[in-house]
């Protein structure tokens, strides 16, 4: 599993909770942050699933 994949993971749920918070407390900034965390996460993420997927093609 790549680096990209946890730390992608890793963003993703911190900027779930920036989200979360920013609304129940009505701050529109840190809500907007964690969209923008969620949405970088989930991108490194994805990055990280085709690392994976190569790295394990190439050793076929």
């Amino acid at each position: 599993m790549s680096s990209n994949r946890i730390e992608g993971a890793i963003d993703k749920g911190v900027g779930a909770g920036k989200e979360a918070v920013g609304k129940m407390t009505g701050n529109e900034r840190l809500e907007a942050e964690g969209l923008i965390q969620k949405a970088k996460g989930d991108v490194q993420n994805k990055v990280g699933h085709v690392q994976d997927a190569v790295g394990t093609a190439i050793k076929k």
